[in-house]
């Protein structure tokens, strides 16, 4: 899980806007990715310093800088500096706990939300933290470790068809957040294949695995629905926002990914309404097969009782009890008990009890 009450947070008790890596560490490292791009093409490459990316200040095209791990706090305080971005942007950037939020400021504006993505055991999720800084003719974005999630955008720049590279910052910024928002979609067919799955299995034999994996979906979703809901808060700041930085086309295109967040936080609504239809179903499997069991063992103890009943009365030690003299007593009182079992057992089929 991404965030945990019992953790104590490493700034306790320092002033605002003091810089420290807060949650866990993903990366060892931290690598620097530099994509410039204009209509005419893309120039990419590793950065070893932030001297290199000042170099971009001067040009006409549009430079995305991608920060992956957040080990180096000397790095992204130095970033801070160059391109005079508020301290407490760079508080938010390094503690990954971050509520989804939108602010903004002079000459930039931040976005922070989560990256969603299914895990490989085929119920957990993985979560990152992704920061977006919109400046003038400049992207950054600031991410826990290295992954492929940006991939989709790299394919669209390097093809001089697409109309990505002929956009601005600002339409680069949309392009990040509509790709992690597609990760959400995808995550809900996901959830979806998952709890049609276990459905199936409580149909057929649910056991304390199949209740197991219902609590672990209950879990994450409780987690998904906390990373998903304020992205709607997130959106209706940016299309509320006057700033120059984004244009009205470009509006346009956070708006639709406006649409797909709602479509995301209904459907993991809808999810937590199953998985608790689930639990249900759950529990009134357990208590029919419990109900099953004590009926059949209600059927015999009922058959029995009569039974014990005779054995318990020649099973007394009186001395004038003239059955037990008789020749045939032993099979005559076999003969009754198994003509007492058979009618006791018609008699529960005739009611349908069994």
């Amino acid at each position: 899980m991404p965030e945990s009450s019992s953790r104590v947070s490493r700034k306790s008790g320092l002033p605002p806007g003091t810089l420290v890596h807060v949650g866990e560490l993903l990366a060892s490292d931290t690598r620097i990715s530099i994509i410039d791009y204009d209509g005419e093409g893309v120039r990419e490459h590793v950065a070893g310093s932030v001297e290199e990316i000042t170099r971009y200040r001067d040009t006409d095209s549009v430079t995305w800088v991608n920060v992956e791990g957040l080990i180096n706090v000397e790095l992204i305080e130095s970033i801070g500096r160059q391109f005079d971005i508020h301290p407490l942007v760079l508080e938010d950037i390094l503690n990954t706990h971050q509520r989804p939020k939108f602010e903004e400021y002079d000459d930039h504006l931040f976005l922070v939300f989560k990256s969603i993505y299914p895990g490989e055991d085929g119920v957990t999720v993985n979560y990152e933290q992704v920061s977006i800084l919109l400046l003038n003719d400049f992207v950054f974005t600031f991410k826990e470790k290295q992954d492929a999630i940006f991939e989709p955008i790299m394919v669209r720049l390097r093809n001089h068809k697409g109309p990505l590279r002929n956009l601005g910052a600002d339409y680069l910024a949309y392009a990040i957040l509509d790709t992690v928002v597609d990760l959400y979609l995808s995550l809900q067919d996901y959830l979806d294949n998952i709890i049609e799955s276990v459905e199936d299995e409580l149909l057929a034999s649910p056991d304390t695995a199949t209740l197991a994996t219902i609590q672990r979906i209950r879990r994450e979703l409780i987690f998904i629905r906390r990373s998903s809901a304020p992205l709607r808060e997130l959106l209706n700041g940016i299309l509320r926002s006057d700033s120059p930085l984004i244009s009205d086309s470009t509006l346009l295109y956070f708006r639709d990914v406006q649409d797909h967040v709602l479509r995301v936080t209904d459907a993991i609504d809808n999810f937590r309404d199953m998985v608790t239809g689930l639990l249900d179903i759950y529990n009134s499997t357990v208590s029919n097969r419990l109900n099953e069991i004590m009926k059949v063992l209600t059927v015999f103890a009922s058959i029995f009782i009569p039974l014990t009943f005779l054995t318990g009365i020649y099973g007394m030690n009186f001395e004038y009890m003239p059955e037990l003299h008789w020749k045939w007593s032993y099979p005559l009182m076999w003969l009754g008990c198994l003509l007492i079992g058979a009618l006791l057992l018609a008699f529960f089929k005739k009611r349908k009890w069994l």
